[in-house]
């Protein structure tokens, strides 16, 4: 147990909070961490070590972000103190900010102390100038490929949709396996469609806000972005269950040896490399593509921040839990004993690190690209708006042209709203 160490990195202003007046029990809510066993425990048990008379217990969040959200605005809103610190995803954090919700970290977290973290997770941590989160988990979409099938058609990833779906088209022609998908991706009607369809509206060239605030400002481009994905459907590129699926959905059927191409997280090349994954060894990493006379790539960010309640009894100790825990040495011990991505830079090319991930190299490169989704504490509502005019397209109700079009007056009349 490195006590010594955390005692020096936990120590602000030269000591180390202690509790006064009895027992302190901190409330930490987040989301199990994937892998072979969850690293929360022990590291809860350090800061315990170098707090004496603190205890955190630890209390698990429903998996998916929805019900997370639900939980938290329902508690929060009820002006609830049973949980001091919070797992939050990261495009939430303007929207509590601005509730009230948070507690402001500027006295404890400087815009020095957010440097070493990759710019895409700074930007949503703060708000006004003010420091409301931690970065802590990273996400970034990338395209994960049949390593095998390529090599075997002299084959390089492809930089392009176009060039992707091509060489879908020829992968398939040749194994002649009526089995075998082309690409997969994130099609239900939740959040993972809104950032599949984002990264494809990027990728061609567009955006959803202006820098005038101005809705869908490149509206061709954007209606062309939508159209790509519902012509990978209509040609067979990717199967039409792909409007129900989600990231595990897609992730088991690639893992399965089901498909030529994947669209997901980084989180799956842990899994597709387990000693009983059909993929394993044949599997690899590369950016999501562009389009012709669009952009290069366009990935968009994810992950979560570290919160604290405003209503905490606590908020020095809290504050010092979210430093812990968003530490280099934290985010390290994570990262080796889950499957999933620190916010530090730094971390990609450590040795240790490095040796129980061979991609994370590639990966940083992916995560300096990556584009974070609207920041801007409304973001649930615009992202909801959009999401059914996103999945009609996709479904054939409506054409591309026409869920802009929508699309822009129902945001348009949303944001009118909360002026």
């Amino acid at each position: 147990m490195r006590v010594a160490l955390l005692i020096a990195l936990l120590a602000v202003g030269g000591c180390v909070a202690r509790p006064e007046g009895g027992p302190v029990t901190l409330v930490f809510k987040y989301a199990r961490i994937l892998g072979d066993a969850d690293p929360m425990p022990a590291l809860l048990r350090e800061f315990e070590a170098a707090h004496p008379g603190v205890r955190v217990k630890a209390e698990a969040l429903p998996w998916a972000s929805d019900d997370q959200h639900q939980f938290y605005v329902i508690n929060l809103e009820g002006r609830s103190p049973g949980f001091d610190v919070m797992m939050l995803d990261c495009i939430w954090v303007p929207e509590f900010a601005r509730a009230g919700w948070l507690l402001d970290l500027s006295p404890w977290i400087s815009r020095a102390d957010l440097e070493p973290h990759f710019p895409s997770t700074i930007e949503p941590a703060t708000w006004n100038d003010r420091v409301w989160a931690m970065p802590w988990l990273m996400n970034v979409g990338v395209l994960y490929y049949r390593a095998d099938l390529l090599a075997k058609h002299r084959l390089t990833p492809p930089r392009t949709w176009e060039a992707l779906v091509d060489q879908v088209v020829r992968v398939r022609a040749a194994e002649r396996d009526p089995r075998l998908d082309g690409v997969l991706w994130q099609g239900r009607q939740y959040e993972g469609l809104t950032v599949n369809a984002l990264e494809a509206i990027w990728a061609n060239g567009a955006r959803v806000f202006g820098d005038d605030g101005a809705i869908f400002p490149e509206e061709e481009r954007a209606a062309g972005g939508l159209a790509f994905l519902r012509a990978l459907i209509v040609s067979g590129v990717s199967p039409s269950w792909v409007t129900a699926a989600d990231e595990e959905l897609t992730r088991r059927h690639f893992g399965d040896g089901r498909a030529i191409f994947l669209r997901n997280w980084p989180y799956a090349m842990d899994l597709f490399q387990t000693p009983a994954s059909p993929v394993r060894g044949r599997v690899a990493i590369a950016a999501l593509p562009g389009r012709v006379g669009g952009a290069a790539s366009a990935a968009s960010s994810g992950g979560a921040h570290l919160g604290v309640n405003r209503r905490t009894r606590h908020p020095e100790l809290a504050a010092q839990l979210v430093r812990f825990l968003g530490s280099a040495e934290a985010q390290k011990t994570m990262t080796l004993g889950g499957a999933l991505n620190p916010t530090r830079m730094a971390l990609y090319h450590d040795r240790d690190v490095v040796a129980a991930h061979p991609e994370f190299p590639v990966v940083h490169d992916l995560m300096l690209r990556a584009h974070p989704r609207p920041v801007t504490p409304a973001y649930l509502m615009v992202s909801s708006t959009l999401q059914p005019e996103f999945s009609a397209v996709l479904v054939g109700v409506k054409s591309a042209r026409q869920a802009i079009e929508h699309g822009r007056a129902r945001l348009a009349y949303l944001l009118e709203g909360l002026r």
